[in-house]
């Protein structure tokens, strides 16, 4: 007999993926447990972009309504943090929370996301998601023609700086950690984006706002806008626990269904994609979903077999 602790599906993170597969599995009448902190990555960003039909909405107020229409098929949201996840003989899976409970799940989704290393440089932390972003297609357009600066930060910066030359003619790339070529230079120099040599002291900000780069040996180079390509660390310590499998590029494998190595064992959003934004990550739940389902009536099936032959 299930107890309160025993459900069909676990979801591990409640961002646009995790809520998204709840969502469809609710609706499929499975019992759902959606486990999350919290603390979403885009919680200093005041607005997203590129979905449709939510353009310009809030994170915050987007997961709300997620979790509204999540809880109102029936799902449980249990705020707490899964520490550890277990799969036990016979099938299933064990979920435990820093709260001390532990869940039973058929199986779970993983879409803990992941976690951005921003560069040591002052003034970048403090103006993250604000002034002081990371993807174009998110911010872009609303800094388009303002002066834009890029941080060296990764071999990427230099694509990122080309990238970013769609929306304005009036970037900067500041070399800082980078050992630019010939090449590299005189791309850059056709495209009319401007080099500054040398490591990067200080990203200003003043009277709450970006003001400009400061290069270890130069003057302020006014910038009302700069962009950083952070290290992306996926939240995976889950997934390879259980034993899925990494490829080569050191992030967990999944079929298109999100599927990973693990029979049962579902990975969605920037656990397994960094480049995903909130409405590929919206998708790939949905996928997610509609295989957990299928798969749990397959094992419905066996079962009522099984126990009609016995």
């Amino acid at each position: 007999m299930a107890t309160d602790s025993d459900y069909d599906v676990v979801v591990i993170g409640a961002g646009a993926g995790g809520l998204n597969a709840a969502l469809l599995l609710a609706r499929a009448r499975r019992r759902v447990a959606v486990v999350d902190n919290g603390q979403p990555r885009n919680a200093p960003a005041e607005h997203m972009h590129g979905f449709l039909s939510r353009d310009g909405m809030s994170p915050s107020a987007f997961l709300e309504v997620g979790r509204e229409e999540v809880v109102g098929y029936g799902a449980t949201m249990i705020n707490a943090v899964v520490d550890d996840l277990v799969a036990f003989d016979g099938g299933g899976f064990t979920a435990s929370m820093d709260n001390g409970q532990v869940l039973r799940a058929r199986s779970v989704v993983v879409a803990t996301g992941l976690r951005d290393e921003l560069p040591d440089i002052p003034g970048v932390r403090d103006r993250w998601g604000r002034d002081v972003v990371h993807c174009p297609y998110c911010h872009g357009y609303e800094f388009r023609d303002q002066a834009l600066g890029v941080l060296g930060v990764s071999p990427g910066s230099i694509s990122h700086a080309q990238l970013l030359r769609q929306w304005s003619a009036d970037v900067t790339l500041f070399a800082h950690t980078l050992d630019l070529s010939d090449e590299d230079r005189a791309t850059l120099a056709a495209r009319g984006i401007e080099v500054v040599d040398g490591a990067v002291a200080e990203v200003v900000v003043r009277d709450d706002a970006v003001r400009g780069v400061v290069p270890a040996d130069g003057d302020l180079v006014a910038r009302s806008v700069v962009f950083v390509v952070p290290r992306m660390v996926p939240r995976d310590a889950l997934l390879t626990k259980v034993g899925c499998a990494v490829g080569e590029d050191g992030w967990v494998t999944v079929d298109k269904a999100g599927r990973t190595s693990v029979p049962g064992v579902y990975a969605v959003g920037n656990v397994i994609d960094p480049k995903a934004q909130v409405v590929t990550a919206a998708g790939m739940g949905c996928a997610a979903g509609f295989a957990i389902n299928f798969d749990l009536v397959q094992q419905d099936i066996a079962a009522a077999v099984a126990a009609k032959t016995s």
